[in-house]
């Protein structure tokens, strides 16, 4: 057994060796002095001696042999800007689907093009650019190998002409806008387009079928003719101003108005780091979270969207695990409002990465002012993985409680390893976060450790992880503490080479949560089989066995009703069938049925979305989640609906307007959010928003705000 852990360890650190495709796949840039009008028209002379990529391979449905869509890409640079034309052939003619013309639309829904760098050659950091055949622009920054953020934007320029049997794209991407290394001659590079017309998936450089595009352990070789520009210090400055009026109803509080201003600041210090800064920010503009129906026995995440905790934020956002998260920003500014901060993130040299972040959030009611500081360092280690070391602290004014407490300050410290092997079949991650706040007990510690193996035909996975009863971090998402968790999944597929079925296969799942002592509190077990077609309809079927031991009393149905006992025992079975339609019909939906048992009754959920285009420019989608639960006296049985119609309008890729309506039974509320937004200039907008919270029975109204801010950005 021995021979064998070390057998795996060195075909692991052998698997580091070299990226997949740098040395086959390599295209050359060289400079120009010709002006370059974006316009989707490949009218200059230097595009007919730039270099070419093209014949790009099949990614999905299959990842064998050269595409049937035809791409070609050129690229060439100046001082100030890097340049890219493509030309997308069809083969099947017709009208392109697409969903709309809002910025970072969804992958899977729009005929694209996608260009992928890793602009520091680490194969797990980068940036993406890239549009819709109707133009809408979509960017994002790159970490963890492979996964893109959207929230993150830049200025850059791109324009779209659309022809019977092709569509040009031209792109300008100012090198000030992105982050890389000085002095270096090569980035990786992969070109991704996605047809939906030829239901095709493509890359100029080959990534397997199981992988997304965007994955950079198997770009290409961009080779400069002489190094991209090195930047020096630079500035842009991003001022707003905001107007609000709101009221209380419900709260008795007068109606009252206002003003505010601030600005956000950007300050290149070389072409790899990057300072920003923050004064009296105003996140008003942020897009509202859609509700979800609450029978959990824990708290619910929601992902931040505010933008100046966006860029680089994977050094932060990535450290522990999904459900034990040290740090999450959206601690920040929640009861209090954020006076202002500054972020120092990017690449110190070829293998360092450094985030250091600090907010100062004002006193608000009983909620005194606190500073929250968070600082990283990651070291790239072998050829994709990464070691990571971290604080987390918070100081505020609160101390010497009733209970004897002492909250004045929280600090989590602790040390990450990401593992990917360098042809992405392997990846995994350990971890060990240590608490540090007065009277700290023994278990003020959380630990981790996952491996997965992923084939695109064999996918495993194995983790364990540990969180104290101790473990208290005040600026991070743990979601329970007092546990140890052990959990393994497999996954099986099929690839017919015939017929209507792009793959299919069994999937199985197990967990298992003890705890501290070593007694079972949780237990789940999934068996589920899968069916991908080739028109990207899916269909699932999964029977899950489940087992609950309360720790505490609960309430099933979350209404403050009778709760069940400490210490009683639960076991139930439950069904659920998926199907998700063709998302290239302007009309598609996906539903889900749940029905099994729940705690001592049973418990049917319906869930679905219906969604309806006038491509490009309409987009009317409807959620709706029901959950009916019937138990036995003394509870009452109850039902909840959640209903969320949304309609969004795309006028122009720079006007848009959104109506987001959220009927939720189980908050006994009728939220309406309207949305206007007009990008009269690069990453420069007017926002006007208003939000009303009313009863559904008649319709009186809780609260109310109405809000206007405008921004722009000045270089």
């Amino acid at each position: 057994m021995k021979r064998l852990y070390i057998l795996i360890g060195f075909s692991l650190l052998q698997a580091q060796s070299e990226p997949v495709n740098r040395a086959t796949f390599r295209i050359g840039i060289a400079a120009t002095d010709e002006e370059i009008v974006i316009d989707g028209e490949r009218n200059e002379a230097v595009w007919e001696n730039a270099a070419t990529a093209k014949d790009f391979f099949r990614i999905t449905p299959i990842d064998t042999g050269l595409a049937t869509a035809r791409t070609e890409v050129q690229l060439t640079y100046n001082e100030d800007y890097l340049y890219a034309i493509i030309i997308c052939y069809d083969t099947v003619l017709g009208k392109r689907p697409v969903e709309s013309l809002r910025r970072d639309f969804s992958f899977s829904k729009n005929d694209n093009f996608i260009i992928f760098m890793d602009t520091y050659n680490d194969q797990t950091n980068g940036f993406a650019f890239g549009v819709s055949a109707a133009g809408a622009q979509w960017d994002g920054i790159q970490a963890d190998g492979g996964d893109v953020s959207l929230d993150w934007d830049c200025k850059w320029y791109s324009a779209v002409k659309e022809h019977d049997d092709h569509w040009v794209a031209e792109f300008a991407i100012p090198f000030r806008s992105i982050r890389y290394q000085d002095g270096v001659k090569e980035w990786g590079i992969n070109f991704s387009r996605f047809s939906l017309l030829q239901n095709e998936k493509s890359a100029w450089a080959p990534v397997p079928r199981q992988f997304k595009s965007s994955t950079l352990a198997f770009t290409g070789t961009l080779q400069w003719a002489k190094p991209p520009p090195e930047l020096g210090t630079r500035f842009s400055i991003i001022p707003f101003l905001s107007g609000q009026g709101s009221e209380d109803i419900e709260a008795g509080d007068p109606a009252n108005s206002d003003a505010a201003a601030g600005l956000d600041a950007k300050v290149t210090l070389s072409t790899s780091l990057n300072l920003d800064l923050t004064i009296n920010p105003d996140f008003s503009q942020v897009e509202v979270d859609r509700q979800r129906t609450n029978l959990d026995r824990f708290e619910l995440f929601f992902p931040e969207k505010r933008q100046f905790f966006l860029e680089n934020s994977d050094l932060f956002a990535s450290l522990g695990s999904k459900n034990i998260r040290p740090f999450f920003s959206r601690r920040i500014g929640l009861a209090s409002p954020v006076i202002g901060g500054a972020r120092l993130s990017g690449k110190l040299g070829s293998n360092y990465r450094l985030g250091i972040m600090s907010m100062q959030t004002d006193a608000n009611g009983e909620t005194p002012a606190s500073n929250f500081t968070v600082a990283t360092l990651q070291r790239k280690i072998l050829t994709r993985s990464s070691l990571s070391v971290f604080l987390v602290n918070k100081e505020s004014g609160l101390q010497d409680n009733s209970d004897g407490s002492d909250n004045s300050y929280n600090q989590v410290s602790g040390i990450d390893f990401n593992l990917a092997s360098v042809d992405n079949l392997w990846t995994g991650k350990a971890f060990f976060h240590q608490a540090i706040y007065k009277n700290a007990g023994d278990n003020a510690f959380a630990a981790a450790t996952s491996i997965k193996y992923n084939t695109g035909t064999v996918s495993a996975h194995m983790g364990y992880s540990f969180v104290g009863s101790d473990f208290q971090a005040d600026v991070g998402f743990v979601k329970r503490i007092g546990f140890h968790r052990f959990g393994s999944d497999l996954e099986f597929k099929f690839y017919p080479e015939e017929g209507n079925i792009l793959n299919h296969g069994p999937a199985f799942k197990f967990y298992n949560v003890l705890d501290e002592n070593f007694n079972t509190t949780d237990r789940e077990f999934e068996l589920k089989y899968m069916i991908n077609w080739l028109d990207r309809s899916k269909l699932s079927a999964e029977l899950e066995r489940g087992f609950v031991k309360l720790l505490a009393p609960f309430d099933p149905t979350n209404t403050s009703g009778d709760t069940l006992a400490a210490g009683s025992e639960y076991n139930w079975n439950e069904l659920s069938l998926d199907y998700v339609s063709d998302a290239r019909k302007t009309l598609n939906f996906n539903s889900n049925i749940r029905y099994g048992g729940y705690y001592n009754g049973n418990k049917l959920s319906l869930n679905g979305t219906i969604n309806y285009r006038v491509q490009p420019y309409v987009n009317l989608s409807i959620s709706t989640t029901y959950d009916k639960i019937d138990l036995p006296d003394p509870f009452e049985d109850v039902a909840f609906l959640l209903i969320g119609p949304r309609l969004d309008l795309t006028f122009t890729n720079k006007l848009f307007f959104t109506t987001f309506v959220q009927y939720n039974d189980q908050a006994d509320n009728v939220n309406v959010n309207l949305r206007f937004q007009w990008r009269f200039a690069s990453v420069s907008d007017l926002f006007i928003v208003y939000t009303n919270n009313s009863y559904p029975d008649n319709f009186r109204t809780k609260n109310n705000a109405l809000v206007a801010k405008i921004s722009y950005w000045f270089n």
